[in-house]
């Protein structure tokens, strides 16, 4: 018998915390209720939103900044369904985030009650693992195999549907089902025997045998004696024009971004970083490149493609060197050989991968490895090579830069990311949502650090900003978050401004006005001449965000550019949330750039 109490909600709580989640995030409903006040008894700071999605956006932002897992709590019904997006996208990001999903009581699921759908069909396609609770008892295993489920092999969303009679204290849903049902009055055979039933499904609903704690054994994948990390290290050793390109997978659940950097930097070959991998290296690095990654991997003669699918990103696999030798180290068997079949492979953490592969070379019998300043005695065979990248990337820099025009009126998009970049701080962290605003300050603005980039991933999912930049001000408190929204895409979050403020919390929104959907507008205009469904106004967007009780402000003046940024660095500082509207001007800087 559970103490007199004690609720679902409290049980819940406990095995977050004993798994380390320090956030909920949450849009609150009557559903899900003991969740939220378990969740704060137990030291969760609670953070509730002004849509669904973006409870699961930030709690996707915060597993993927702190290596725990994410946890949104959301109530039955709508409130499950305006999270299918946000689910998703954490899906195809390999995001270990865990939702839980209010739902009718037991006894009424499928009746016709308040919000009652059926929410695992929604739920399972998108999921690594959807449930259903049935009996109090079964909420701590079920939690702890959800939380193990969420990080073991490919990461992923896992979604708990909790029904409203398993979270509420046992007087509280005794008293509900006496009134609804009448217990204790009924008159007539058929009524007692309804009546008995229910006395029978409240004994079981919450003094069913306690099941068994649930352990599902993580899978750790074999290298078959670490052949793959093996091959790996001889063909780099061998190699005259290596590229190594990075991607999200390789920071999954990584505590500490410090040592994968250090084993980067033991290999010392040319790498391009993707996704969650920017900044890894720091905002400089010898070897990292950042501009025509194409080029690179069309002359490269050893590719190592680390936590990266052979997608539209890398041409489906059609954009590497058919003579290089190509080694791929993936979590996924699936993503492993999608569109291209490497010559090595290694079904395992693409961080681990590159660490292991890092070590061999550094300690190679045969004085290959092991030189200088912690890089491969090798390095001076790539010299040469790294030379040459290096010379394609500050020419790019240089024509990136030559483009970028003061004078004019309005914003040039260029110019300003050329001081904001010059503007944050050493400790920034970057949140971009949007098109074409935001590809233009992916060719400058340079990560900090590691995890302190945020971008959708590969499904590309417009109005993760406002969720995103919560989660990141939550995991990283104190430190600068920018976030860099076009337009188009503010509007789908615009609102979190006033969670911003009751949360006390300060990222500075900018916002890339040019009263379009450029990113869509450019091709359609070029193909079929007409910007039809694209067009915007010069909205105030300062003035929504001041509205919800940020501080609003407007750039419009090409020579107060520095001065403005300045500004709404000084009013972060003092915890207010800042909304900066850039007036954009119209610009061919990303002419002919694909949307499709």
């Amino acid at each position: 018998m559970l103490p007199a109490m004690t609720h679902g909600g409290d049980l819940i709580a406990d095995v977050l915390a004993r798994h380390g989640v320090t956030h909920l995030f949450t849009l609150c409903g009557g559903h899900i209720s003991p969740i939220l006040t378990g969740a704060q008894a137990r030291g969760l700071r609670v953070v509730d939103v002004r849509d669904e999605a973006n409870a699961v956006f930030a709690a996707d932002a915060v597993a993927r900044m702190t290596g725990t897992i994410g946890v949104a709590a959301v109530t039955a019904g709508p409130g499950v369904t305006n999270t299918v997006t946000a689910v998703k996208n954490a899906q195809m990001a390999q995001s270990p985030v865990l939702i839980f999903g209010g739902a009718t009581a037991t006894l009424l699921k499928g009746r016709g009650s308040l919000q009652d759908i059926d929410q695992m069909s929604v739920m399972k396609p998108i999921t690594k693992w959807a449930t259903t609770v049935k009996t109090v008892p079964a909420l701590v295993p079920v939690v702890e195999r959800a939380c193990q489920l969420a990080v073991e092999g490919v990461p992923g969303p896992v979604f708990i549907e909790v029904p409203v009679d398993l979270l509420y204290p046992e007087a509280t849903v005794r008293e509900w089902y006496a009134k609804e049902a009448g217990l204790g009055k009924a008159k007539g055979i058929g009524a007692k025997a309804i009546e008995l039933y229910i006395r029978g499904h409240l004994y079981r609903q919450f003094r069913a045998p306690v099941l068994p704690e649930i352990h599902v054994p993580i899978k750790l994948p074999s290298l078959r004696s670490g052949d793959g990390i093996e091959r790996a290290a001889d063909a780099i050793k061998q190699a005259e024009r290596p590229v190594i390109v990075v991607g999200s997978q390789a920071l999954v659940g990584v505590k500490d971004p410090g040592r994968l950097a250090r084993a980067i930097g033991m290999l010392g070959a040319p790498v391009f970083l993707a996704g969650m991998a920017r900044g890894l290296l720091g905002r400089t690095h010898e070897l990292q490149l950042r501009h025509n990654r194409g080029a690179a991997l069309k002359q490269a003669d050893v590719i190592v493609i680390c936590g990266f699918p052979f997608d539209f990103r890398l041409g489906y696999g059609r954009g590497l060197n058919r003579a290089a030798t190509l080694i791929a180290a993936n979590l996924s068997a699936h993503e492993l050989r999608k569109n291209r079949r490497p010559d090595i492979t290694a079904e395992m953490h693409a961080g681990e991968f590159l660490i292991g592969v890092a070590d061999r070379v550094s300690s190679a019998p045969d004085g290959s490895a092991g030189g200088a300043g912690g890089l491969p005695r090798g390095i001076d065979r790539w010299r040469g090579w790294l030379d040459e990248l290096r010379g394609q990337e500050l020419a790019r820099d240089t024509e990136i830069r030559a483009k970028a025009q003061q004078a004019g009126e309005l914003i040039d998009p260029v110019q300003f990311f050329l001081r904001m970049e010059e503007a944050m701080a050493d400790d920034a962290v970057l949140v971009v949502d949007g098109g074409d605003f935001v590809a233009t300050a992916s060719y400058i603005v340079r990560p900090r650090a590691p995890l302190s980039w945020l971008d959708p991933g590969v499904f590309g999912t417009l109005g993760v900003g406002g969720g995103f930049a919560l989660g990141a001000t939550m995991a990283r408190p104190g430190k600068e978050v920018w976030l860099v929204w076009g337009d188009g895409s503010s509007a789908y979050t615009l609102a979190e401004f006033d969670t911003y403020v009751r949360h006390g919390v300060a990222p500075i929104a900018v916002i890339g006005n040019d009263a379009s959907w450029a990113q869509i507008a450019r091709e359609q205009v070029e193909v079929l001449g007409t910007t039809l469904g694209c067009d915007l106004r010069r909205t105030d967007y300062h003035k929504v965000a001041e509205g919800y009780g940020g501080v609003g402000l407007v750039l419009t003046d090409p020579s107060r550019i520095d001065g403005v940024l300045a500004e709404a660095k000084a009013i972060a500082k003092t915890g207010r949330p800042v909304c900066i509207n850039v007036h954009l001007r119209k610009t061919d800087f990303r002419k002919g750039s694909i949307s499709i």
